[in-house]
């Protein structure tokens, strides 16, 4: 299986035993963009497969990037903004593949979010994921 939750151990598991994950004993990741860090839950390195928990700063922003396949957002705590609208706290928002924005959290915030191929960022980074790690997909 290449689906994985990083820092978790999974070796006493079958392969298809369920994952069961204590999220609040997991450490935040920084991530290289300031004001936001992420706590990986379900990562697949070949298929660029990910879920995230991403907590973002008081007015810290997610730059230019393009949605390669389907990107989900659940808003837990705050907002996140961009030019078509600001999404608040209990509500869901889903963009379509081709989609391209930059993103922001005007008082903060704290969401569930999956994407099924990393962002293209149009930087020096290019197809990453949001902690900059590249995949071979």
């Amino acid at each position: 299986m290449t689906a994985v939750t990083p820092n978790f151990d999974a070796s006493g598991l079958s392969a298809l035993a369920s994952r069961m994950l204590d999220v609040d004993s997991m450490p935040w990741e920084s991530t290289r963009f300031p004001g936001i860090e992420i706590k990986t839950l379900l990562k697949d390195t070949e298929t660029g497969l990910l879920t995230t928990l991403v907590k973002m700063e008081p007015g810290a922003r997610l730059p230019d990037h393009e949605h390669v396949e389907i990107e989900q957002t659940w808003i837990l705590e705050g907002s996140l903004a961009d030019r078509e609208g600001e999404v608040t706290a209990g509500n869901y928002v889903w963009r379509p593949a081709g989609s391209r924005h930059e993103a922001w959290s005007p008082n903060g915030g704290l969401f569930l979010a999956f994407f099924c191929k990393p962002n293209r960022f149009h930087d020096a980074e290019g197809g990453a994921d949001i902690s900059g790690q590249t995949y071979a997909a």
